[in-house]
């Protein structure tokens, strides 16, 4: 009976295209971006249309089970840049992970990162085989990695139309016209809630006036792909206002409420799902620490496996201190051969993380702050022990604690008896496992699961011709004239002649010469 009246629910809440669509997908970055793009491009495979997926290879974070595709599902189109290059890429980015881990994420790391991307960008574009073969295809729309700027480089080299997919909250670091008013929408890498006081405000002005060149900074990596491969070379501003739709990997359970344009959707919890089983040696682990719990340890697809020794002993040492039982994904092959993990502790090179979080033992999810991380810990109502390394992680985990979701440790401050006490604490004290039920059933009530509610979206695009209805002028007017500076400077020129008007009126009534009455 249940599943009929799902059926009925598709067919009359969610009109289908009387033809499938062709539609590319095109993921140039591993790891969560992977996952994310992984989902949607199954999820409109399952609604009927045909889809391919433009996948690089290569990257130093599409390894293991979660990468393993999926059978009788969506087609893939692989590129590669050379072994040579990709050896090099890899160790600069293990580096960089270091980096990271020590606190020493730094916006010149972001520019040499998208520096890479960009002559990866330069290289796929120049593959005639592989770009000559994604034309024959003949593509009625793609759906693009928005954080990666060659999407959208790739997408207008082929003609296509395009939906923007943002994997991260709505103050990403992308100008895409959203009204952002500084006096309570944090800017993006400012580390501010939605609640400032007056030097919160100063600093969220002082960030917002910097961000244009920030950038211009990032685009300027890009600018030479655009005279190289287009004879009319594109700003990637321009590109940005041309997307059909914008959507986002976030949801108002976790997100600041902001205010929105009709062509902005968001989508948070693509990878939040009802829980499975997860495999019986875990179980077996986990049914060992009984009521107690276990908490679920995850540094992301990137940093499962850095060997910092010093961090990884504290953590080790905090996690002794406890009762519960804890699942960290952490490759056994590059833990430090000379310390021993605590008896508590399970080591796995690959987890079920939705699953484990699902489970209903499971107290505490240790998180680095990504997005999709975070997500389902909201779904599935878990506290969050955040511990922020680069990009909009520390943006991400001010929401969760403004959120009351949890609590932030940074790496440096990462000692042992402070990171026991917080697991402790984040644990025991019941407010944090309120708020998390709290905020799962504010996510999971929306009127359509996220899947639908991007599948919705992109099919009224696709029949109705395109997305230029729901984008405003203001897209297309230049920067001066969206922030009415032309307006503002006629005004008050017009108000200083009128002060110099006057001016000279008083000046020229105080020197007239006063007739002598004789």
């Amino acid at each position: 009976m249940g599943s009929l009246a799902l059926a009925l629910f598709l067919l009359l809440g969610y009109p289908i295209l009387q033809e499938s669509a062709k539609i590319l997908t095109v993921c140039l970055i591993g790891g969560s971006h992977y996952m994310l793009l992984d989902e949607v491009s199954h999820t409109f495979h399952q609604r009927g249309h045909e889809v391919r997926m433009l996948l690089q290879m290569g990257n130093p974070v599409i390894q293991g089970l979660e990468y393993g595709g999926r059978p009788n599902s969506y087609q893939i189109t692989s590129w590669s840049a050379s072994e040579i290059y990709i050896k090099e890429y890899n160790a600069w980015f293990l580096e960089q992970q270091k980096e990271f881990l020590l606190g020493r994420d730094s916006f010149s790391g972001f520019l040499n990162f998208m520096g890479h991307l960009a002559y990866q960008c330069d290289l796929i574009l120049s593959d005639s085989e592989v770009m000559d073969s994604l034309r024959r295809e003949y593509f009625d729309l793609a759906i693009l990695d928005a954080f990666n700027p060659c999407s959208f480089l790739l997408a207008h080299f082929l003609g296509l139309r395009y939906v923007a997919f943002y994997p991260g909250s709505l103050n990403g670091p992308l100008s895409v016209g959203l009204p952002s008013p500084f006096s309570h929408v944090p800017v993006f890498s400012s580390q501010l809630s939605d609640h400032m006081g007056f030097w919160g405000r100063v600093k969220n002005v002082a960030w917002g006036l910097m961000s244009p060149v920030a950038e211009w900074l990032v685009h300027a990596q890009f600018s030479k792909l655009g005279e190289h491969h287009f004879p009319t070379p594109p700003s990637l501003p321009h590109l940005y206002s041309q997307a059909e739709l914008w959507v986002f990997n976030t949801d108002f359970s976790l997100e600041f409420p902001q205010p929105l344009m009709p062509y902005t959707v968001c989508v948070g919890g693509l990878l939040s799902k009802p829980a499975a089983p997860v495999p019986q040696e875990l179980e077996d682990f986990i049914s060992g620490y009984g009521e107690k719990g276990f908490v679920v340890v995850t540094l992301g697809s990137m940093l499962s496996s850095v060997p910092l020794e010093h961090i990884l002993r504290e953590m080790n040492a905090g996690f002794a201190e406890v009762p519960y039982g804890v699942i960290w994904r952490y490759h056994p092959l590059h833990w430090p051969p000379n310390l021993q993990p605590a008896p508590n502790i399970k080591l796995v090179d690959w987890l079920p993380q939705n699953d484990l979080l699902g489970h209903l033992k499971a107290r505490l999810l240790v998180t680095h702050g990504g997005q999709n991380s975070l997500l389902q810990a909201v779904y599935h109502g878990v506290p969050v022990l955040g511990m922020p390394l680069f990009g909009d992680q520390f943006d991400n985990l001010v929401r969760v604690e403004a959120k009351g979701l949890g609590l932030v440790l940074k790496p440096t401050e990462l000692k042992k008896e402070v990171f026991g006490s917080t697991i402790q604490k984040l644990i025991e004290d019941r407010r944090f496992k309120t708020t998390a039920m709290a905020l799962s059933r504010i996510h999971q009530s929306q009127p359509l699961p996220p899947g639908q509610r991007l599948v919705h979206w992109v099919e009224h695009v696709l029949r109705s011709g395109g997305g230029s209805h729901l984008r405003p002028r203001s897209l297309q007017q230049p920067w001066y004239q969206r922030w009415l500076l032309d307006v503002g400077l006629f005004l008050g020129l017009m108000l200083l002649g009128i002060l110099g008007l006057g001016a000279s009126l008083v000046r020229s009534m105080w020197h007239t010469p006063k007739l002598k009455v004789n």
